[in-house]
């Protein structure tokens, strides 16, 4: 067993068996409420959709376009993701409907803080009363509810979330544990400041896989910010392609389901599962098409 500190918050919540390797938690802040508006697409994202399991202790209980991943042990359970401020609901449901209890998440993780994935974050933290943690970059804007200036899409003045009024930091390449679990946070900056990738291990029968929730790399900006302006930026995308081509990857997972075609892959609705689901090759395409995507977007800004 690894060495971790055990710490309580300044509100007194428990650790409990909740580790975090090396950790250092956030003092929490409280928030008010906001709203998400103006996205023609959510609404067909936010459709329900049964959920099932992806692969040993790894489950789909997201809706039919926005991720949210549950990984479970028998101290506690992790989910990544929120999705929409509506979704919180369809989440918890289907967590339900696996024979799961939400009140048995302990921790909360977040890719990226958009609306579209951390909209229903601070409702499932309400609920389950699980701790909510990311990186120091996403740290703010999951407490304000707003987005920074040095997201690309910070002229987006919709683009709010219900603040989360408990938020811990945990560092790049940092482990944070519940029971047996061990996710590790991988910085992959560029589609939004705080943007970070999940790892973890998967078994089943014996066998297991390298299991990565790869945060968005998409190059996507509102009003009049342009990449070619930002080379913090595109140096950012750089180091987030090179991370996350690397990082261990037999079986690809992200923030929209679409992006690594995964009910094209498991899709219990359709009858479908693949022979295996083990796919190395998984993240370099994945890289790859965002690399195509971010030159496009700068040939197309002149």
């Amino acid at each position: 067993m690894m060495d971790g500190i055990k710490k309580k918050t300044a509100a007194g919540a428990a650790a409990g068996s909740l580790l975090m390797m090396l950790g250092v938690f956030a003092t929490p802040a409280a928030g008010g409420e906001a709203a998400f508006k103006d996205c023609p697409q959510c609404a067909q994202w936010n459709q329900q959709r049964k959920p099932f399991r992806i692969y040993g202790n790894t489950y789909f209980v997201g809706t039919a376009g926005l991720s949210s991943i549950l990984v479970t042990s028998d101290y506690g359970h992790v989910l990544i993701d929120g999705g929409l401020a509506q979704s919180a609901p369809l989440i918890k449901a289907n967590i339900e409907a696996l024979g799961f209890k939400l009140t048995d998440v302990k921790a909360i993780l977040v890719s990226h803080v958009h609306p579209d994935h951390a909209g229903g974050v601070a409702e499932l933290q309400r609920q389950s009363g699980a701790q909510v943690y990311a990186l120091r970059t996403a740290e703010a804007v999951l407490r304000t509810g707003r987005l920074t200036q040095d997201d690309p899409q910070s002229a987006s003045k919709t683009a709010t979330i219900t603040p989360v009024p408990q938020v811990w930091v945990v560092q790049d390449d940092q482990l944070l544990g519940v029971g047996a679990l061990r996710m590790r946070a991988i910085a992959t900056p560029g589609h939004t400041p705080g943007g970070t990738s999940w790892t973890w291990d998967a078994c089943e029968d014996g066998n297991c896989l390298k299991m990565i929730y790869a945060d968005s790399l998409s190059a996507v900006a509102a009003g009049k910010y342009r990449f070619k302006d930002h080379p913090e930026v595109l140096q950012a995308f750089a180091s987030s392609f090179s991370r996350a081509e690397s990082a261990p990857c037999d079986v690809l997972l992200t923030p929209h389901p679409d992006a690594s075609q995964l009910f094209q892959r498991l899709d219990p609705e359709g009858g479908t599962r693949a022979a295996s689901i083990k796919d190395d090759t998984a993240c370099r395409r994945y890289v790859q098409a965002a690399r195509d995507t971010l030159a496009r977007k700068l040939a197309s800004e002149g």
